[in-house]
């Protein structure tokens, strides 16, 4: 066994990236205050290649040196947009047949292992603060939470960590099955 040299990835172009066939995937940071956070988004939104990442309220914008140093230049590659509120953000979505669902520990939430990938369905991820989660009046409009399942004393992952759980388990569900 050898480790692999990066012409040996088979990667798409920048060019071949962006007229690709995208994940029906999402992601809403909903005031997430560190700018590395944001730009590890980006880089794991251009590995599973979701369709756009909407950036919230206080959340960083591209172009800026903290965000591209985890980036690693996916803030070319995945389509982006500023939203002020997050709220309304995911009551348009939602008009454009979103399913909105908040990552969040909250009552009645579904853990990640038991929810289902409705065939055709396009889904809107919402990931919250580093400190406070997703905003009480975004778990509100939302169609429902996702909850990963957590064994050690610790009462949260880091947003970064989560979003690499959470796209890897819808991916999976997505193209495998």
């Amino acid at each position: 066994m050898r480790k692999l040299k990066n012409d040996e990835l088979d990667r798409l172009t920048l060019e071949e990236f962006k007229t690709t066939e995208k994940l029906p995937l999402v992601l809403i940071l909903d005031n997430v205050r560190s700018m590395n956070n944001v730009g590890s988004a980006f880089r794991t939104s251009d590995a599973f290649a979701v369709e756009k990442i909407y950036l919230c309220g206080i959340t960083a914008q591209p172009p800026h040196r903290e965000i591209n140093k985890t980036a690693l230049g996916a803030t070319e590659s995945v389509d982006w947009e500023h939203a002020e509120n997050t709220a309304t953000l995911c009551k348009n979505l939602q008009q454009q047949g979103y399913k909105v669902l908040a990552v969040e520990q909250a009552d009645n939430s579904t853990s990640l292992e038991n929810f289902k990938i409705e065939e055709g369905q396009k889904y809107a991820l919402v990931f919250g603060n580093e400190v406070f989660g997703v905003e009480d009046d975004v778990i509100e409009v939302a169609d429902g939470c996702l909850e990963i399942p957590q064994f050690g004393t610790k009462h949260s992952l880091n947003i970064s960590v989560s979003i690499g759980v959470v796209l890897w388990d819808l991916t999976r569900k997505i193209k495998f099955g």
